[in-house]
């Protein structure tokens, strides 16, 4: 049953997220993925104007001139948001917890692809697949994929990046834009994070907070692991805990950006204390210049 603030909050992250994507992100969401919707028709002889992108250099050098490719666009892409629901993404030391982030992300990807009339579909995991909303059009559908990640309550605690894209690679068949929405708090998930990035076009989205790299120096206090549920008492003071706390976080970072590097993947990084828009926008035209 929906609650009245859950309608509240619905309500905000559309009308805020509806705005960007009309102002900055529908454009760029197009330039950038319509290639991914493009198939091959004919070859005809270059005009002025033309795009030199398409030139078809195996034809161009038997006849003599210049030929370009012509594309035609697919009827529609789909995009599968593979949202991360584990105990971590309820962390948050500024105004928004790491889950919110996530559904703003969600509602911005998802309105860009409704706005060009591609099909959007969502999966929620933990340690588990814990949704699985297959892809749809139209706005009620999105703002559905909207409330499932604000609030859905997760059975698991834990983060399976594995299982996740294991799941998702067998559920989805067709080529689909995927966006892995995750603060990547997990291992062992490299080998099908490069199979599914062959087979799909997938961008890692990941979330970080400041203070998973360093603890304010306040003294013992007592810390909730969310994904164990365990309590642990840490002297924050310490030199030792804050250097060990820094380069925890930053051999996980270096690894996850490392394995995104070699396999040839995309990602965006988004801390919860900054706007996400720069980063957004950052992706879309970095990925436009390699069209």
């Amino acid at each position: 049953m929906l609650t009245k603030e859950l309608l509240k909050q619905v309500r905000q992250i559309e009308i805020r997220t509806k705005g960007l994507v009309n102002q900055v992100f529908s454009g760029e969401y197009h330039s950038v993925f319509k290639g991914r919707g493009m198939e091959f028709s004919e070859v005809r002889e270059y005009q002025f104007g033309d795009d030199i992108r398409n030139i078809d250099w195996n034809v161009t050098a038997r006849f003599g001139h210049t030929f370009i490719k012509i594309f035609e666009e697919e009827r529609e892409l789909t995009v599968i948001l593979l949202v991360d629901l584990s105990g971590s993404l309820l962390f948050g030391t500024v105004e928004k917890t790491k889950q919110q982030i996530a559904a703003e992300l969600s509602a911005i990807l998802a309105f860009s692809a409704m706005k060009n009339n591609d099909k959007v579909g969502l999966i929620l995991f933990t340690d588990k697949i814990e949704k699985f909303v297959p892809p749809r059009k139209g706005q009620k559908h999105v703002l559905r994929v909207i409330r499932e990640v604000l609030s859905f309550e997760p059975k698991g605690k834990a983060t399976n990046l594995k299982s996740a894209l294991e799941y998702m690679n067998n559920a989805i068949k067709k080529k689909s834009i995927v966006f892995l929405i995750s603060d990547f708090m997990d291992e062992g998930y490299e080998n099908i994070l490069r199979i599914v990035g062959k087979k799909h076009d997938l961008i890692g989205v990941v979330l970080s907070d400041k203070r998973e790299f360093s603890l304010p120096k306040i003294g013992m206090i007592k810390f909730k692991d969310t994904e164990t549920g365990e309590d642990r008492w840490i002297d924050t003071s310490d030199s030792k805990v804050q250097k060990t706390v820094s380069e925890m976080r930053q051999r996980i970072m270096q690894r996850r950006k490392s394995l995104f590097l070699t396999s040839r993947l995309d990602s965006i990084d988004v801390n919860t204390e900054q706007s996400y828009i720069k980063p957004l926008v950052q992706f879309f035209r970095k990925r436009e210049k390699r069209w």
